[in-house]
């Protein structure tokens, strides 16, 4: 039975009161006027209508608002209306009031952001997503407030602080959420700080024993690193104080989820990465542009005095700053401590006080120095415009929802390239943008009509990358028109948006004529025409949406008799599994072992428990990550494969949590008899006589493992060995891994998907 805790409503109310108070401190500087007694007024509201509600930790559910409004005011800057929106931002989706209760108090502009932070309910069809559905609406209020997104995140944030008290699948699917979409939407705003927190936490969920180890080692580690830090700075303080700057000099640890990644990136441990940390020099300019830099310049010249730079590492972000506003001016030295014989790189970055505001809080810190309230940097307001292009050219279209977040995500992290128009005007476009892409940058029409460009002055097909200072002249031509061979090469989510557009008007009249093909070949067929049906075809096909599946064959890429094939191999595999029915198969793990077989996996039904209760059910295992026992896994329903097993830590896991959360299920290993599971294991090191039998033999002999496939490589004294083989769980891996990892050679041993 539940243990009943027995709650202090006077104490609550109490520390309700306490958090207000501290977040209306927080709030002082800026406010004016009316604002303390509309935030009160919006506090009140927010207190009522969730006053019977509790969060999963059992804490009122009101301390989540005011949380949320303490970090949109003291981690990103935001005003009054952002803690009025904050406060109010769960009313109309968690209780009975109404948005037109919402804009009666407190008016149509705190009603519009709530409206865009308001999920939509309802049902989903299976195949498209609820998630990127309400993304998509959250959006639609970006190109009007801002706002919108950036107290979305604080919720986000506050959501990722709290994710102790939730269910293990919730976690994930959450923590997926966060890494898939939030964390890049935050990098994109400029929004460092949250950007960094968003990306630890999702560590902490997903990888707690990385996370932990990361955390652990920084800890250890700090001393020595505080003392390299106070080493590199002393002659650069010096020198910049006898100058008479006025300036501040700070070194910081990288975050844990970006040292985890070179780690993952570079297959290297700790204690050989060496960029943990950057060390900043902020110069306390004047507020004026050309002094900044001049100071930032300065100060690069004086590191450059004392260390020697790495020319193909500088990075000048003040000529030309970031879209999302990022200035800086990075550079990478290399320093040789006293009393060693090893250099190191150190990266430093320097920028004015002004620009280290707008790297930590971005948008917010923009409205600030421009004195706007939701205005934004230049950058910024061309990507909104960029979004805003995309939501209209997918409006009307019900199935694109998913296809928008994949362009939607694609430029979240892009690097830019700088071009110029014939005018000189400057354009700046994602990396690997193409003259077609910037066609379309100028405009859709141009870009429809686009059939060759000039850059700087040579004639060049429309596919061609653009590099940074190029001149672009477009030429076009009436007779122009978008082909789907374009989706190819662009890469800016404008163009792609447009050109499926563009040619979606021209070939309306194919998806008719192949959705009347199906069903003409399905009656024939005597196979009835169900949702269900087609979302089969459409995977057999292996076509992202209906509307693609129809004009498939409607255009004539896929005949209309291969749905007789498609319904023989359906046939063919119901008869399989009827005449195992019939057969009546006492042995509960030889049915197991059948069903196994017809989808190609071993039989093992009783080693693994899904769902909410725990059942043992029939899975299939991911071939994308290849889990084994002693893995943490989850379970995914597909569409025509029943549930299929990943590891959290699967490649595809962000997108699939983040796009259908509602189609994940808790799945865990139990206790079982010895079954052998494939795992992958790359050993490097160097070659010597021998050195494959030692492994072979320990592989073998000492473990009674069975390998699948060896492949090994010598290059130049170099030697790598790709081995695929049985075992049994996790730890009788890593008592593998830790065998090898002593041979005489071997340098590093890592396991594989």
């Amino acid at each position: 039975m539940p243990i009943e805790v027995e709650i202090d409503l006077e104490l609550e109310r109490s520390e309700i009161l306490k958090r207000y108070r501290r977040l209306l401190r927080a709030a002082k500087p800026f406010l004016k006027d009316n604002d303390a007694k509309l935030i009160k007024k919006a506090f009140n509201l927010s207190v009522e209508a969730h006053k019977d509600m509790r969060r999963k930790s059992g804490e009122p559910y009101i301390y989540h608002p005011i949380a949320v409004a303490q970090i949109c005011v003291e981690e990103i800057g935001l005003g009054t209306t952002s803690i009025i929106c904050a406060l109010l931002h769960d009313v109309v989706e968690d209780t009975d009031f109404t948005l037109q209760d919402i804009e009666r108090q407190f008016g149509s502009k705190v009603a519009q952001i709530i409206d865009g932070l308001t999920k939509i309910s309802g049902q989903f069809e299976f195949g498209t997503s609820q998630q990127a559905e309400n993304f998509r609406k959250m959006l639609l209020t970006l190109s009007d407030d801002i706002r919108v997104i950036m107290i979305k995140l604080a919720d986000r944030l506050h959501n990722m602080r709290t994710l102790d008290s939730m269910a293990r699948d919730k976690q994930l699917k959450i923590a997926s959420e966060t890494i898939f979409i939030y964390a890049p939407l935050a990098h994109r705003l400029g929004l460092h700080s949250i950007k960094t927190d968003l990306e630890d936490l999702y560590l902490k969920y997903t990888e707690p024993e990385g996370y932990e180890e990361i955390k652990h080692k920084l800890r250890a580690t700090k001393t020595a690193r505080d003392r390299f830090i106070a080493k590199f700075i002393e002659p650069i303080e010096d020198d910049l104080r006898e100058q008479g700057y006025d300036f501040v000099i700070k070194g910081r640890p990288k975050s844990i989820y970006s040292i985890w990644n070179k780690m993952r990136k570079q297959k290297k441990p700790f204690e050989e990465i060496y960029d943990l940390f950057a060390v900043r020099v902020i110069m306390n300019s004047k507020d004026d542009p050309k002094e900044e830099k001049s100071d930032c310049w300065h100060a690069y010249s004086i590191v450059t005095d004392h260390y020697t730079p790495n020319i193909d590492r500088l990075k000048d972000w003040l000529a030309t700053p970031r879209a999302n506003g990022y200035e800086s001016l990075h550079i990478t030295v290399m320093y040789r401590p006293e009393g060693t014989d090893k250099g190191q790189w150190v990266e430093v970055q320097i920028r004015s006080k002004r620009m280290d505001e707008i790297a930590e809080k971005g948008v917010a810190a923009h409205w600030k120095y421009k004195g706007n309230d939701t205005k934004t940097g230049q950058g910024i307001d061309q990507w909104i415009n960029q979004v805003r292009e995309m939501l209209e050219a997918t409006k009307d279209n019900k199935t694109a929802a998913l296809e928008f977040l994949d362009d939607f995500r694609s430029n979240l992290f892009a690097e830019e390239v700088f071009v110029f128009t014939p005018k000189g005007e400057l354009r700046v476009l994602q990396r690997g943008a193409t003259a077609l892409d910037f066609a379309f940058d100028i405009h859709s029409e141009v870009g429809a009509r686009c059939i060759a460009a000039k850059v700087n002055n040579s004639l060049v097909p429309i596919s061609q990358p653009l590099n940074n200072g190029d001149q672009v002249e477009i030429i076009t031509a009436k007779r122009q028109k978008p082909s789907e061979d374009w989706l190819k090469f662009v890469v800016t989510s404008k163009a792609k948006a447009r050109i499926k557009e563009l040619i979606k008007e021209e070939n309306k009249q194919y998806v008719t004529d192949g959705r009347n093909i199906i069903e003409k070949k399905c009656k024939i067929l005597h196979l009835e025409v169900t949702h269900e049906l087609i979302n089969q075809l459409r995977a057999y096909f292996n076509c992202k949406t209906p509307s693609d599946l129809y004009y498939r064959f409607g255009k004539g890429y896929i005949n209309a008799d291969e749905i007789k094939k498609f319904k023989n191999e359906k046939e063919a595999k119901l008869n399989i599994q009827a005449k195992i029915n019939t057969d009546q198969l006492q042995d509960g793990k030889q049915f197991t072992k059948e069903l196994k077989r017809m989808h190609g996996e071993r039989a093992d039904a009783d080693a693994l428990l899904i769902g909410e209760d725990m059942d043992k059910i029939d899975y299939i295992l991911a071939k994308c990550c290849n889990p084994i026992p002693g893995d943490d896994v989850f379970g995914f329903v597909t569409v025509n494969e029943g549930i299929k097993i990943h590891r959290t830590t699967c490649p595809n896991a962000p997108e699939l949590l983040s796009n259908h959360g509602n189609r994940v299920i808790k799945a865990k290993w139990t206790s079982q008899q010895k079954l052998a599971f494939l795992a992958g294991l790359r050993i490097e090191g160097t070659d010597r006589v021998g050195l494959v039998n030692d492994l072979t033999r320990i592989i073998s002999n000492e473990l009674h493992i069975n390998i699948r496939s060896i492949a090994v490589e010598t290059e130049e004294g170099i030697f790598e060995a790709i081995i695929k083989l049985y075992v049994y769980d996790t730890r009788h891996l890593e008592q593998l891994m830790q065998k090898l990892e002593k041979v005489d050679g071997v340098f590093k041993v890592a396991r594989f998907d």
